[in-house]
């Protein structure tokens, strides 16, 4: 029996995917109007640039569902917008998933890329509590990451028109790490015990991956209150770096000497210089971050 999304705005961005979201979100409007039991009312927003999926989440109270369509950015977005609402009256997020990376999709095993059977899924599914990550104010649903690692996943952010996926992901980050010098000085407290080194890599997953498939923290869970890290403390000999980019592909970096793996609830790392960030691929400036778990924060729709 298929649940009921009850009042519902679809967000949806449309030049996703290069373009297809108009179509998706079309399509998604189409198959709504036959659903009257599952979804009485809805309402459609199409986005129409960056930061507007958050003033438009910020005000959906009155929503019991909001489907958003597009990316890890929209949803990104969406779930910052969201959390603006007060719990008590905050909406189940459902992403449908319309993007190059689709790496929160992945966490949620949500059908990537076919936006009406991801719409079936959710409402053939159930909702859980998923925990979010919280650096400096800002949340995210699925990774942050600091130094050659973020790098990476902020070039493939200028060159979607050229590729997407992993296999984007994997061309930046050849060119990257092989022209790689030095890494980033840091220093951290992780749950209260300190760390330092000169990293390449610094990532902090709520989901197992990021840039397409990358299981860079593969024991990451969605909804077990802990975040999930992966560090360098040094930067390696480039052959060595490279072949653990490679490992990291399928989760089989973490065996390496190289890198540090924890589940903190807890971070604030300083770093000397300010590193390449990015959060949920998106860029973030600073050179002091506080990340924090917030465990079950918001609910979301899964298959």
């Amino acid at each position: 029996m298929q649940q009921t999304l009850g009042h519902t705005l679809l967000i949806a961005n449309p030049v996703s995917r290069s373009g297809m979201g108009k179509a998706g979100a079309t399509a998604i409007e189409r198959r709504l109007k036959e659903l009257p039991e599952q979804v009485p009312t809805f309402d459609v927003y199409l986005t129409t640039g960056p930061g507007d999926a958050v003033h438009v989440a910020a005000n959906a109270q009155s929503y019991d569902t909001v489907l958003v369509l597009g990316g890890d950015g929209v949803i990104h977005e969406a779930a910052n917008g969201l959390m603006q609402i007060p719990k008590a009256s905050r909406p189940t997020l459902g992403p449908i998933p319309l993007g190059s990376g689709n790496d929160y999709a992945r966490t949620l095993h949500i059908t990537r890329n076919k936006p009406e059977k991801a719409l079936e899924e959710l409402l053939d599914g159930r909702k859980i509590a998923a925990d979010l990550g919280l650096v400096n104010g800002v949340y995210f649903v699925q990774t942050l990451s600091f130094g050659l690692d973020a790098a990476i996943a902020l070039d493939t952010m200028n060159h979607r028109s050229t590729g997407r996926g992993a296999h984007l992901f994997a061309d930046s980050g050849f060119k990257i790490f092989s022209s790689a010098k030095q890494g980033y000085a840091f220093k951290a407290e992780i749950d209260g015990v300190p760390a330092a080194g000169n990293e390449a890599v610094f990532a902090v997953q709520v989901g197992p991956t990021y840039g397409g498939g990358f299981r860079v923290c593969p024991k990451a869970v969605v909804d077990d209150g802990k975040l999930d890290v992966c560090y360098s403390k040094t930067l390696p000999a480039v052959p060595v770096t490279l072949g653990i980019f490679c490992l990291a592909r399928f989760g089989l970096h973490t065996h390496s000497k190289h890198l540090f793996f924890a589940q903190p609830k807890h971070i604030t790392i300083d770093f000397e210089s300010a590193p390449p960030c990015q959060v949920d691929g998106e860029r973030l400036e600073g050179t002091h971050f506080d990340i924090s778990i917030c465990p079950g924060a918001l609910e979301v729709l899964i298959p």
